[in-house]
């Protein structure tokens, strides 16, 4: 099976990949951070960190947080939009390739060869 993950790198974090696109979904149809996380069975502190991270690593803040709540900020309704959109664009992409490499890749490994000893 072929699988293409793409992920969005701010230094040595992760600004953006799977994961925190399904977060910033949750968040917007939620409306909280916590509600978020219950909906995705993540801690309310995990969600926290993503969303600390994702807010760190842009230009402008994905997410805001006020006493009512969370929303995605104009910013992070774009940047996951353009995600999306990446995303969209490789699964066709790695859809036309995957035939070829599917078809010369194994069920499973072969067992290990154990490397011969030297003398």
């Amino acid at each position: 099976m072929l699988k293409i993950k793409i992920q969005i790198y701010c230094g040595d974090q992760i600004a953006m990949g799977p994961g925190k696109a399904d977060l910033l979904d949750a968040i917007a149809a939620e409306g909280s951070i916590s509600a978020a996380g219950r909906k995705l069975g993540m801690s309310y502190r995990r969600c926290w960190l993503l969303v600390d991270v994702m807010n760190r690593c842009w230009a402008e803040p994905l997410v805001a947080t006020s006493s009512e709540g969370a929303q995605l900020t104009e910013s992070g309704v774009a940047i996951l939009t353009a995600y999306r959109g990446l995303q969209a664009n490789m699964d066709g992409i790695s859809t036309q390739g995957a035939v070829a490499l599917e078809r010369q890749l194994r069920d499973v490994p072969l067992e290990a060869q154990v490397a011969p000893s030297h003398r």
